[in-house]
């Protein structure tokens, strides 16, 4: 008989920050890793390594990385372990070398051209060895500027590539993401994403549908659809409105009860598009729209398009089609050469807008971007007075909108039992962010996770609904 090892098999915890796309990464990393024999681990103090997946999206995020590796070391040496803490993700691309000379709490920081190898990189690391972080570069110069010549790249060489691998999901609700592309071709002044996750590259149809197919065999019942841009989905296949096809054929070829799509970009949003969206029974009526901002000075000074005008003919297409529709986004307030009469029209396109959840962010420099070297810069004191008076605005405006929905008649899928024992989901205007539909309590049995109930809003606490059941 073959001589059975005796070494111990290797721990590891992945630490996941940042977006969903973050989390399909970790989960990628997490197959890659038991493919090689390593053991997934929940708490990271049962680990021989850490691995912390980064956000580098802005300060917060920056400083909530660091803060989490740090962690991580002082956890590890008060415990006298011998236990490598390495960082990934996009913090760790963004920065390579300067973050490992700044971080040295870290035992690696590793880049996305690690991943395929990231069980060696991690052993390499549990042997003493430090690996040569990488320096940085531009990734969308890694591929073809021509998108349809990006797939035939892909197809010849796997440089640059993290090739398709069985993910192992890290949750075990009913809820999971699905990544539908990687990068990006906008070019918004304000954003630093394009420059490290590289150019736009869709996955093709049958890679979506076979990862669909997989984890709703796992119990998932609602995917969300991630990407940096989910509208140019296909254009580098060949076909810019693919997504208005294949919606449907995801939908019937998996057995998903329910897809969500994300990150939406208005300037993209076709009249097909949002058709199929809407008439696709199992797609739901949810419009994650990348709005930004409403003054065409300003939008134009990010290098986006479209105005208070053109955004409210955009939401009234698509509320004519689908009259609950929800609806969310993002703004950015204090870009530089903004001006108060700029954000006055900002706020006058919010009240007409309607929103279910919207996100505000204060505009800060960001490394590599173009607004960062641009003039007419506001300072931080001006910044923090716009952002709370557009935050406070916006949370009003929540609250009157979810309060509009008393009434409204609702299918929720169950994903958690909360402290009180209430049933708590989300219904298909909700996004992950953007509230939750609390069961009222009755008589009868508490519904379970992954059940789908349906029942009429007759409640409203702030963005938060209370939905009571059909009897």
């Amino acid at each position: 008989m073959p001589e059975q090892s005796t070494e111990p098999q290797r721990r590891v915890a992945i630490v996941t920050l940042g977006c969903a796309r973050n989390e399909v990464d970790s989960e990628e990393l997490a197959g890659r890793l038991a493919s090689e024999g390593w053991t997934l681990v929940a708490d990271a103090d049962a680990a021989d390594a850490v691995l912390v997946n980064t956000c580098g999206f802005i300060d917060a995020a920056k400083k909530e990385s660091i803060d989490t590796v740090l962690a991580a070391r002082e956890s590890a040496d008060a415990r006298g372990r011998s236990q490598a803490v390495v960082a990934v993700g996009c913090l760790a691309e963004r920065y390579g070398k300067v973050l490992a000379g700044e971080l040295p709490e870290a035992d690696a920081v590793l880049g996305f051209d690690d991943y395929p190898s990231i069980a060696a990189r991690l052993e390499s690391v549990l042997a003493g060895e430090i690996p040569e972080a990488h320096a940085p570069v531009d990734r969308r110069t890694l591929l073809p500027i021509s998108p349809v010549e990006r797939q035939e790249q892909r197809a010849r060489s796997r440089e640059g590539w993290v090739p398709p691998v069985p993910r192992i999901r890290l949750g075990s609700g009913p809820v999971a993401s699905v990544k539908l592309a990687t990068g990006c071709d906008r070019r918004c002044t304000f954003c630093a994403i394009p420059a490290f996750r590289g150019s736009f590259v869709s996955r093709t149809p049958p890679e979506v549908t076979a990862e669909i197919g997989e984890i709703v065999g796992q119990g998932v019942q609602e995917v969300i659809l991630v990407s940096e841009n989910t509208t140019s989905y296909g254009k580098d296949l060949g076909d810019m409105r693919l997504l208005e096809t294949v919606l449907p054929q995801f939908a019937a070829g998996t057995g998903v009860q329910r897809i969500r799509l994300s990150y939406l970009q208005p300037a993209e949003m076709r009249p097909g598009l949002i058709a199929a969206i809407t008439s696709t029974a199992a797609v739901a009526d949810y419009f994650d729209l990348s709005f930004q901002h409403a003054s065409p000075t300003v939008l134009r000074a990010m290098r986006r398009f479209g105005s208070t005008e053109d955004f409210l003919e955009l939401i009234s297409a698509i509320r004519e089609l689908a009259p609950q529709a929800g609806l969310r986004s993002n703004v950015i307030v204090g870009f530089p050469g903004e001006r108060e009469e700029d954000v006055d029209e900002l706020a006058t396109f919010l009240e007409a807008a309607r929103l279910d959840a919207v996100g505000v962010f204060a505009y800060s420099d960001e490394d590599g971007t173009a607004a960062a070297s641009l003039p007419d810069k506001n300072d931080d004191d001006t910044i923090e007075s716009r952002r709370a008076r557009i935050a406070d605005l916006v949370e009003e405006l929540m609250t009157q909108r979810a309060a509009e929905r008393i009434g409204e008649r609702v299918e929720v899928l169950i994903e958690s039992i909360d402290e009180d024992g209430l049933a708590v989901g989300r219904a298909a205007h909700q996004g992950p962010d953007d509230g939750a539909c609390v069961i009222e309590s009755s008589d009868g049995p508490v519904p379970a996770v992954g059940e789908w109930v349906t029942g009429r809003v007759i409640d409203a606490q702030g963005v938060d609904l209370t939905v009571r059941l059909d009897q």
